[in-house]
């Protein structure tokens, strides 16, 4: 890409903030250039965004009526999939998965909740509740 094909769309993904790209300047050299951002990336992580609000609402509901546990709403609402959690708990996936379950949930060691606590930047005491509204 061209320095002067760089994209400049006012972006709401970039809060006012600019993005720092490389582009080929007119002697063929890359050098850095400042984007306010573009629409086809703003759309896309809007698209993305949106995704992981209707999950983290959708485990919110599947949790307030006992469905599932608490802590696969906290996992949504730090914007993490199934993957991103194992991977960040450290635990295997089949395992995380089977923690979301209530009954199973209730019953894991302090050990086990200290880890998904810190993973999420939480309390154990807030990983057991959930809030009034899926989006508080």
């Amino acid at each position: 890409m061209k320095t002067d094909e760089v994209p400049q769309d006012p972006s709401l993904t970039h809060a006012g903030q600019r993005k720092l790209f490389y582009a080929v300047d007119e002697q063929g050299d890359y050098t850095e250039v400042q984007s306010l951002g573009w629409d086809v990336e703003s759309y896309a992580t809007l698209a993305a965004v949106e995704v992981l609000n209707q999950q983290r609402d959708d485990a919110w509901e599947r949790a307030k009526a006992g469905l599932t546990a608490p802590l696969e709403y906290h996992m949504y609402r730090r914007r993490m999939d199934r993957a991103s959690f194992a991977s960040a708990t450290g635990f295997w996936r089949w395992r995380t998965s089977r923690h979301f379950k209530p009954a199973v949930f209730a019953r894991l060691p302090d050990t086990i909740l200290n880890r998904y606590a810190e993973v999420l930047g939480m309390s154990v005491e807030g990983l057991r509740s959930l809030p009034a509204a899926p989006d508080a």
